[in-house]
Parts: C-alpha cells; structure tokens; sequence
C-alpha cells in the first residue's frame, strides 16, 4: 500500500504511538489519534503531524466502553474522508499480585486490549471496503508470543496479549477477500518505564542479546513495512532484541 494521503487511526497517541505517528505523517499520511486522559499528549503530538504539513485530529474515547469504539472510529472516517490504516495501541499494563484480582481488572485489561480491537477493526471494515482494501495493525507483547508467562502480577496483561495473538490471525483470515491485511507486533524491550531504577535498566540490557533497549523508532520501521507489503498477513512479529531466545 502506497501510504501517501492515507488516512490512520491510531488508538494510544502516547510515547510510542505518538512516534509511530509522527512517522507515518513524514512518509505522507493524515493522522488521527484517540486518547482517554492523555489529552496533553495527544495534541502535541497532534501538533507534530500537522507541523509535518498533514492533517491531525485528536478524539477522546474510553475504549472500555463498547460504544465509544464505534463512535470513535465513525467520527473518524467523517471528519478525515476515509479510513484506510487502523492501528490498536491502546492497553492495560498494571501489575497486582495473584490474590488481588478482581473480576473489574480482568474486565479491564480483556476490554481494552482485545475486545477493542475487534470492535474498532469491526467498524473500520466498512470504510476500508469503501477504498478496496487496508489494514489492521494490533499490539501484542514478545512474552504473549513466546506463550511463555515470565513474570508474576501480570496475569490479565498476559492472557489479554495471547488473545491478541489469536484475534489477529482470526481477523486475517475473515478479511483477506476485502483486500484488509491484519498484522500483529509484540515488542519487547522497547521504552523503559519513567520511573524504572537503574539497576532494572541495566538488567533488561545484559538479557537482551542485541544488548539495548530498542526505542520507539524500531516498532515505526515494523509498522511502516507491514503497510507497505501486499502479502503478509496473519502475521505477529517480535521486535525485541532477540528477548526470546534466552
């Protein structure tokens, strides 16, 4: 797909949503963001893509609720023309041990990570139809990929991820007749957390094989390559330094 005057809906336009962003509207796209409480966020990096001379708009939606996916999406579509690249950021990442679990996380973290997805993918279709086809980007994790659960308190994070896997591979299959190619990424160590000690830091860079923590850019240049490709789809790809194989 030539990605030049495509129109992308990005759910989560924080750190590395509002890189992706940037990049797609330097390589020629129309960039539109959802944002639950990060409003601050989102316009900046709003700005960012209108400074790159491309349309930008900013929606708040909590995509926890179902028919603030529709309503999103919808808004969307009318107000940029179309809709052609859909990409599902937006997730639930909070550790709490086993025993603290309540059904409202569970809720949470399968709302948001998963069944959003579906429900946006669900109301995208149609306006992909519209322009013979798109694409369908979703956010897994390298420990969902690797179905090997590494660390306690994430429990709902995890099987939250794993269904994105599947839910990925479904969706491929049900729209490969429209031309909508459906791709998964599972990052690994991508951005530390702002609060992470420099011990932690460290620690992550010696079980990484590349050595490193990749940044925001990595995950652009995979994002940008499953758009452009007319043959891949199904498809989840790890971007983790090679975290999986120690």
């Amino acid at each position: 797909m030539d990605i030049a005057n495509r129109v992308v809906l990005i759910t989560g336009g924080k750190r590395i949503g509002a890189t992706v962003a940037i990049d797609l509207a330097r390589r020629g796209a129309d960039v539109a963001l959802s944002y639950n409480r990060s409003r601050t966020e989102a316009d900046q990096t709003a700005g960012a893509v209108r400074a790159l001379n491309r349309r930008a708009l900013a929606v708040q939606a909590d995509l926890g609720r179902p028919e603030d996916c529709r309503t999103l999406v919808t808004q969307v579509a009318t107000a940029m023309g179309r809709l052609d690249i859909l990409i599902n950021m937006a997730s639930v990442y909070v550790s709490t041990p086993y025993d603290d679990l309540t059904e409202a996380q569970w809720d949470a973290s399968l709302g948001i990570d998963a069944r959003a997805a579906f429900l946006c993918t669900q109301a995208a279709v149609p306006f992909m139809r519209a322009q013979g086809g798109g694409r369908v980007i979703n956010f897994s994790d390298w420990l969902a990929y690797s179905h090997r659960p590494r660390y306690k308190g994430f429990l709902t994070y995890y099987v939250a991820k794993a269904t994105v896997i599947g839910l990925t591979e479904a969706l491929a299959l049900e729209l490969a007749g429209d031309r909508i190619l459906v791709n998964a990424i599972a990052p690994g160590p991508i951005l530390a957390p702002p609060d992470l000690a420099d011990d932690e830091h460290e620690s992550v860079e010696k079980a990484t094989p590349l050595g490193q923590w990749g940044g925001g850019g990595e995950i652009a240049k995979v994002v940008a390559a499953l758009v452009d490709s007319d043959f891949i789809t199904g498809e989840t790809i790890r971007v983790d330094g090679g975290r999986h194989i120690r």
